[in-house]
């Protein structure tokens, strides 16, 4: 058998006997992926398992992660530091090998975390987008520094989710001919054949987008080959290669069944299937030494490529040195609080356009930045003055338009952060976060420096009315884990904003803005600007406080004229203003206490829903907020009757203290 035989056959049992042993997974899909694997890891993928980072490596993303084996099974082959014994431990606890793939802080080589169908295809459209960006900065017409291209497997499943829609359609319009996509046709889903829901010609689909097509059988190496040396080389648009495979190909009695799909062959099958393919029962896990061979040329052939990239880079100097560095380090001036906060002009203004002045000062100092809005940059205020445009065959600019595409968006924010070069931000209104919420997750799971910036940020945005204003989506975005939710309350804490967002690496950050004007917060002389960093802090004290009020964004002023008023009655009140609550509470407890005067009684008002913060407000604590939807009003007259007036919140307080 030679060597290219062995490794597909490798790869197929070693795939059925992972999800074997560990019981759980999708063992068919693997199998008939297997070849095409081997030949994109063979013959077409640039990378060097000894510097998986590397920055120009052409990245291979499984959107279809169910078939996770097929790749944990490929990376072993290729060199990486993922041993035998890892894929024994598929899908056990601590292993390298979970049950989908996992990047940032698990598998080398894994690119991007895959599972929830569509998002790897759309995080691939934003690896190619990146490849093309950095290389329109950094590249010469003699000397390119980045030119990777992105290959993806992709399923029936990621073809129907919405998601894959939105971006390949942009991925065409953008003429992304750096991104190659296998579509396995394989005509199984989990609830049968795909023809009970999915009857369209996927091909035609993707012709419509602008995309190159072609079609294969799966399984004739011959066809494979040279389709994926045709689109390689296509040179003007992105390409799909539609591949007629068989899941389970080779199962007696379970190739082309939803049988083979979620669940282990099982025992009998697994020796029928072995037998028939002339494959040894024992032992399990059994890799010849020359299904390593095709890895191994492939990464020796790249080799001096490798090498003379790290020449190239190293020999690098001037502006080009200095651009490589801000890019591949995404640089931000240590001093960029300080820097923003000195920009800043604090008076009575709307949050988004206080966010977009502070913007440009951040573009001017971080190189990285980069982003754009899902068209609506005019209302948001995101765009990036004298940054350039993003188009069809032009990819120096910094400003994106991702077209009416919310969860397209965020999952391409999220691979322009994972490529390394870029700090991305997406921006919208605050209620169409609901459609990017999934990639909002990964970004979370990833801890991508995602940058997702959000207007338009409660029920006072006014006449547009209740489909337009946002009233869980605060709750509902501090509630996904390593997402910071940030709502600044004026010019400052906007500073203090882009500045946390700029410097946070270990997750994404959500900047919630308002679209009304709000007054400019006063703070008393020898106010220290750090403490507004520390994500809750004080902001007008009394000594001994009867009542804490805590308040976020536009609501803090209400606070701070409520206080007055209660002040004339005899009660003691200290202001919080609270922009990003998860930073405050990853501070230590006695910070937290002493910024919130524990024990004393306690408010919070924010125009959103209240249940989350019930539980700092405590049992003997208020509340107030809106639980119910919006309505069609200037946005004033929604404050009068829904009670967000210094003396309507004045009143509510004084009632609630008893008096």
């Amino acid at each position: 058998m030679k060597a290219f035989d062995q490794a597909v056959r490798t790869v197929q049992f070693l795939s059925v006997d992972a999800v074997e042993q560990a019981n759980a997974g999708h063992p068919g899909t693997p199998m008939a992926l297997a070849g095409i694997g081997v030949e994109i890891f063979t013959r077409h993928l640039r990378y060097q398992p000894q510097d998986p980072v590397w920055p120009n490596r052409d990245r291979f993303v499984l959107s279809c992660g169910h078939a996770s084996m097929l790749l944990y099974s490929l990376l072993h082959l290729a060199g990486y530091e993922l041993s035998l014994d890892e894929l024994k431990h598929f899908r056990q606890w601590g292993s390298l090998t979970p049950g989908h793939p996992e990047c940032g802080y698990h598998t080398p080589g894994v690119e991007t975390t895959t599972g929830p169908l569509g998002q790897g295809i759309s995080n691939a459209v934003g690896f190619a987008l990146a490849s093309k960006m950095a290389g329109a900065r950094l590249n010469t017409a003699d000397s390119k520094i980045i030119d990777y291209r992105v290959f993806v497997l992709a399923s029936d499943g990621d073809l129907m989710e919405g998601i894959a829609s939105e971006a390949s359609s942009i991925a065409g319009h953008l003429k992304l001919d750096n991104l190659v996509v296998v579509y396995d046709d394989n005509h199984i889903t989990i609830d049968g054949k795909t023809e009970i829901t999915f009857s369209e010609d996927v091909g035609k689909r993707f012709e419509a987008y602008g995309w190159f097509v072609q079609k294969v059988d799966g399984h004739n190496p011959a066809q494979v080959a040279r389709a994926l040396d045709a689109a390689v080389a296509e040179g003007q648009r992105p390409s799909l290669i539609v591949a007629r495979t068989h899941i389970a190909i080779g199962a007696p009695t379970k190739q082309d069944t939803p049988a083979a799909h979620g669940a282990p062959l099982g025992k009998a099958e697994v020796e029928a299937t072995k037998k028939a393919a002339g494959w040894p029962l024992t032992p399990t896990f059994l890799v010849p030494p020359e299904a390593y061979e095709p890895f191994r040329e492939r990464t020796s052939a790249l080799a001096p490529e490798y090498d003379a990239w790290k020449k190239t880079v190293a020999g690098l100097k001037g502006e080009r040195a200095a651009l490589w560095k801000a890019l591949s380090e995404r640089q931000v001036p240590k001093n960029i609080f300080e820097t923003l906060l000195a920009a800043t002009d604090n008076k009575a203004d709307a949050t988004r356009s206080h966010s977009s002045k502070i913007q440009q000062k951040a573009a001017e100092l971080v190189p990285a930045l980069a982003g754009g809005s899902a068209d609506l940059a005019e209302s948001v205020k995101t765009t990036i003055k004298g940054g350039g445009d993003v188009g069809p065959g032009e990819f120096a600019g910094r400003n994106l338009h991702f077209g009416i595409r919310e969860h397209a968006m965020g999952a391409i924010v999220n691979a322009l952060a994972l490529s390394g070069f870029f700090i991305p931000y997406g921006s919208t209104f605050l209620i169409f976060s609901d459609y990017m919420r999934p990639a909002i997750r990964l970004a979370g799971l990833m801890k991508t420096q995602s940058l997702f910036v959000y207007s338009h940020d409660s029920v006072f945005l006014g006449e547009d009315g209740p489909t337009h204003q946002p009233v869980e989506q605060l709750s509902s975005l501090r509630l996904i884990p390593n997402l910071d939710v940030v709502r600044p309350a004026d010019a400052f804490e906007c500073a203090a904003a882009w500045s946390h967002a700029l410097e946070r690496r270990e997750g994404p950050t959500a900047l919630v803005l308002t679209r009304h004007k709000i007054p400019a917060l006063e703070r008393a002389a020898g106010f220290d600007p750090a403490r507004m960093r520390d994500g809750a802090y004080v902001l007008a004290d009394s000594e001994r406080p009867d009542l804490v009020i805590i308040a976020t964004g536009s609501e803090v002023h209400l606070a701070l004229e409520a206080r007055l008023i209660l002040e004339k009655k005899g009660k003691r009140v200290r202001v919080v203003s609270a922009p990003c609550w998860q930073a405050f509470e990853r501070l230590p407890v006695e910070k937290q206490n002493a910024v919130l005067a524990t024990p004393a009684r306690r408010a919070v008002i924010e125009a959103g829903s209240t249940g989350l913060w019930r539980g700092v407000a405590g049992l003997d604590g208020i509340v107030i907020g809106i639980d119910h939807f919006g309505a069609s009003a200037p946005w004033e007259r929604i404050a009068e009757e829904w009670g967000f007036t210094g003396a309507l919140v004045a009143e509510r307080l004084l009632a609630f203290l008893g008096t």
